[in-house]
């Protein structure tokens, strides 16, 4: 099953002092980062980070994937970029919160917006039993 669970804008801008990334979907702030051995991270905010450049700006949506064949059973999160494509990365312990400030995030060839919300079902089916 595959549940939308948010939806709306978000910006990815660099920032001045420490030239990292900074995700920010609907008005909260995630420091996106690599750590050496561990793999890219976000890291949940509330300080304000002076920013140099907008990377990227657009829509993005997270999906809630359970028991779905040739997907991952996590948290899904998708931005588009250039108004037409979608890039896909998975959460697998969600968006950081006040809590658990840290997540990692995978970039995924997995895209649920379009492959899915618009493909015929016995297509999918067939696909499916063909692989």
């Amino acid at each position: 099953m595959i549940t939308l669970t948010k939806s709306g804008t978000y910006k990815l801008q660099q920032t001045k002092k420490s030239h990292s990334k900074l995700l920010t979907i609907s008005g909260k702030d995630y420091v996106w980062t690599n750590f050496e051995n561990i793999g890219e991270i976000l890291v949940a905010t509330a300080i304000k980070h002076p920013t140099e450049c907008m990377l990227a700006a657009g829509e993005f949506r997270i999906y809630a994937v359970q028991d779905e064949p040739y997907l991952n059973d996590n948290t899904h999160l998708e931005l588009r970029v250039n108004g037409t494509l979608w890039q896909g990365y998975l959460l697998l312990t969600g968006l950081p919160n006040r809590r658990k400030t840290r997540a990692r995030i995978i970039p995924t060839n997995e895209r649920i917006t379009g492959a899915y919300q618009h493909a015929n079902k016995k297509e999918l089916a067939a696909a499916h039993v063909s692989k």
